[in-house]
């Protein structure tokens, strides 16, 4: 019986298929990861409405002396020409969020000193004012990402805590808050676990450069994110102080000249 001849294939075009091949499934492998990549940043984004236009003040509300909208961005600065002499806000109008998750980005001069109040309520003998929990942020970054109360019951959470707020011992009477509060923060807080050294989570911060910020904010559970890191933590069971909405707000604080940037500013209700 003949057998018919098997033609050999060369080694250089196996080869060359094989390389086809490989490029050929790397690319789909790119398309693949890169079409999840994308349907992940949909689905973060998803139900998130800008609040701020880019172009003006419309649907806020603060001192112009000291808050300007240039190049996209919301800008809050003072000057040795306008010294501040309070802690001034500049205050969303559209409403006043209970549960929200709050996104936006943020950059800071090293001597500037600034944050974000949520779920606040307004002071009517201080223009531009509120009293509130507070995403911190400054310069330096002592204090950015952790939880302060401002006018209120001061710290509730430094950078890398998880905390559990009870109410005062005694029952509340006007006035009676700074009697419950020790070193500038509340005394009646529980650090019930770290999210992490200060210090390192300092590190993940980018000094007098662009930062971004996620609050998570849902009943009684507060979070705050910089840069897509779990910086504080709050469980807030002080039936007494606690609140479940108000105003959203940006702050510049009281000290020496300094430009607090905001952009890219978006809500999300529940």
């Amino acid at each position: 019986m003949r057998f018919k001849r098997i033609e050999r294939i060369p080694l250089g075009i196996i080869f060359y298929a094989f390389l086809i091949l490989c490029f050929n499934s790397c690319r789909d492998k790119k398309h693949q990861i890169a079409n999840e990549k994308s349907d992940i940043t949909h689905k973060a984004n998803e139900g998130f409405v800008q609040i701020f236009n880019g172009s003006t003040l419309d649907g806020w509300e603060g001192d112009p002396g000291y808050w300007h909208v240039s190049n996209g961005v919301l800008i809050g600065e003072v000057t040795p020409e306008r010294p501040l002499k309070s802690n001034t806000f500049i205050i969303w109008q559209g409403s006043q969020p209970a549960d929200f998750e709050l996104k936006l980005e943020f950059r800071i001069t090293e001597t500037g000193n600034s944050g974000i109040n949520y779920r606040s309520e307004r002071i009517d003998t201080i223009p531009f004012a509120l009293k509130g929990y507070q995403a911190d942020i400054d310069g330096k970054n002592t204090y950015t990402g952790q939880n302060y109360e401002e006018r209120k019951r001061t710290t509730l959470a430094y950078r890398g805590e998880n905390t559990i707020i009870r109410s005062q011992e005694k029952s509340f009477e006007p006035g009676s808050l700074r009697a419950n509060v020790k070193n500038n923060a509340w005394k009646h807080r529980e650090v019930v676990s770290s999210l992490g050294n200060s210090d390192s989570l300092k590190s993940k911060i980018r000094p007098e450069d662009w930062n971004s910020c996620h609050l998570i904010v849902k009943d009684n559970h507060l979070q705050h994110y910089i840069n897509d890191v779990l910086m504080s933590e709050v469980k807030d069971l002080d039936s007494v102080n606690r609140k479940y909405s108000g105003f959203l707000g940006l702050q510049v604080h009281v000290g020496p000249p300094m430009k607090v940037e905001y952009r890219n500013i978006k809500l999300k209700e529940y």
